[in-house]
C-alpha cells in the first residue's frame, strides 16, 4: 500500500471527526511514521503558506517537487492541505505533536525542515514571516541554531553556508576527521537511510540538495587546505 493510500485512510478518519492533531498522535511507529511525515510536510507547509498571507501556485507546485504525487492522489493531498489551513490549532501545536512522534530522532525532523524550506523558496522569495515561522518550528523540533542556519544557507541564495558548519566539524579538526564526518553524512543522506528513519519513498528527492551541499562543503575545505 502506497503512502498516499494510507493518507486516504487518514483523511477518512478526519471526515469521521478526528482532528489533524489526533492523526499525528496515532502515527508513531514505522511504517505509519512515513504517513505522518508526509502529512506533517503538507500540514506545516499549509500553515507556513498562511503565515505570509497568501498561497501561491508556486508553493502548491512545490509539494509536487518534494513528493511524487500521482494524479489520482492529488485530491487527498489537497484535502490535508485545506484542513490544515482551516484548522483552529496553531502550527506550534502541530510542531510539538510531530516532535513527540519522532522523539529524540533529529534526522527525520531535519528532513522535514528541508521540505519546508523548499516550499518557502518555491516562489523565489524568503518572506520575513516565513523565516520567523521556520525558526520557531526548528526550535520546537530541538534542532538548534546551527542546524537552522545551515538549512537556511542551503536554500536561501543570499546566505552563504560555512563549509565546516555544513559538515558539523570545527575548522581546527584534522582533515582525516573531517573526511570521516563527510563520509558519514553521505551515508546518512542515502535514500535507504532516509526511508529507514521515516521519510517516504515519495520524498527522497529531499536528499538531492543536501548531498550537493555536503559534497560542495567537502570540496571547499579540501581546496582551502591545499592552498
Amino acid at each position: 500500500m502506497s503512502v498516499w493510500s494510507r493518507i486516504a485512510e487518514a483523511v477518512s478518519a478526519l471526515a469521521n471527526g478526528e482532528s489533524l492533531a489526533q492523526v499525528f498522535d496515532a502515527l508513531r511507529t514505522p511504517p505509519e511514521r512515513s504517513v505522518g511525515f508526509t502529512i506533517a510536510v503538507i500540514a506545516l507547509g499549509a500553515k507556513m503558506a498562511k503565515a505570509d498571507g497568501h498561497v501561491t501556485r508556486d508553493e502548491v507546485t512545490a509539494f509536487r517537487e518534494v513528493f511524487t504525487i500521482p494524479q489520482s492522489e492529488t485530491e487527498n493531498a489537497a484535502k490535508v492541505f485545506n484542513m490544515a489551513r482551516r484548522d483552529v490549532a496553531g502550527f506550534e501545536d502541530y510542531a510539538q505533536r510531530i516532535r513527540r512522534m519522532f522523539g529524540d530522532e533529529t534526522g527525520p525532523l531535519t528532513d522535514l525542515m528541508e521540505g519546508l524550506f523548499h516550499i518557502a523558496m518555491a516562489d523565489g522569495e524568503y518572506h520575513p514571516a516565513e523565516q520567523e515561522y521556520l525558526r520557531r518550528v526548528s526550535q520546537i523540533f530541538g534542532l538548534g541554531d546551527r542546524c537552522f542556519n545551515v538549512l537556511q544557507a542551503r536554500f536561501v541564495p543570499d546566505a552563504a553556508p560555512d563549509p565546516y558548519d555544513v559538515l558539523g566539524v570545527a575548522p581546527d579538526q584534522p582533515l582525516e576527521d573531517i573526511r570521516k564526518a563527510w563520509r558519514g553524512l553521505v551515508r546518512e543522506t542515502h535514500p535507504d537511510q532516509m526511508i529507514a528513519r521515516g521519510v517516504p519513498e515519495e520524498a527522497v528527492k529531499l536528499a538531492q540538495t543536501r548531498l550537493i551541499a555536503i559534497n560542495a562543503a567537502w570540496e571547499q575545505i579540501l581546496a582551502e587546505r591545499a592552498a
